[in-house]
């Protein structure tokens, strides 16, 4: 599957990565750090500039999660479950992980659509749920645009630092991508506190 990334990254270029990216944003399991490292290694050798990767990666995250917020707005959750009990391990998905992204739609609303971004599957099957609750359009895609580009940022910057060594993250990239997520999680977290506070200060003045 990397091989088949490489090839198609190599040939397309810039919106090769993206329409990885976007593929991947629907549930099918494809190493989308393994693509964001390699398209900053193409970075630090000239071959791709780094906004249009950017943009490129984070358009393409939102177009793949609009596929499954439309699936999950014209479904009913009982039909969803249905068809990811018959065709979710083709996927690489269970019954149980659309039943996880349900638990944490109902459970933080809105603000798993940005969290979530930072973890794997559970960035793609958070769409589901989001479209059976007929969340606002606009609200849902902001959300998943601030959190792609932050999530792809980080990934390609950490392909530029590792240069031609970024296929050595292959066999720590579960490592790697626990403490990315962490990071770029707690960075979240510490904006949205900081936001809070200046409202409440705002607010009581």
């Amino acid at each position: 599957m990397l091989d088949f990334a490489i090839k198609l990254v190599e040939s397309l270029g810039v919106f090769g990565a993206g329409l990885f990216i976007a593929i991947e944003s629907i549930v099918i399991p494809l190493p989308s750090e393994l693509v964001l490292l390699l398209s900053g290694f193409n970075i630090s050798t000239g071959e791709f500039s780094f906004l249009p990767l950017w943009i490129a990666t984070s358009i393409g995250s939102l177009a793949g999660a609009l596929v499954l917020y439309t699936l999950g707005f014209g479904l009913s959750r009982n039909r969803l479950q249905r068809i990811v009990s018959r065709y979710g391990k083709y996927l690489g998905v269970e019954e149980s992980d659309l039943n996880k992204s349900f638990t944490l739609f109902e459970k933080y609303g809105s603000a798993i659509i940005l969290i979530g971004r930072f973890f794997p599957l559970i960035r793609s099957l958070v769409n589901i749920p989001a479209g059976l609750a007929k969340m606002n359009l606009a609200k849902f895609s902001l959300l998943t645009i601030l959190g792609s580009s932050m999530f792809n940022a980080a990934w390609i910057y950490i392909g530029i630092q590792l240069g031609d060594r970024w296929r050595d993250a292959e066999d720590w990239a579960n490592t790697l991508n626990l403490f990315v997520d962490i990071g770029i999680a707690l960075v979240v977290m510490a904006l949205i506190i900081r936001a809070i506070r200046n409202w409440k200060s705002a607010k009581s003045q």
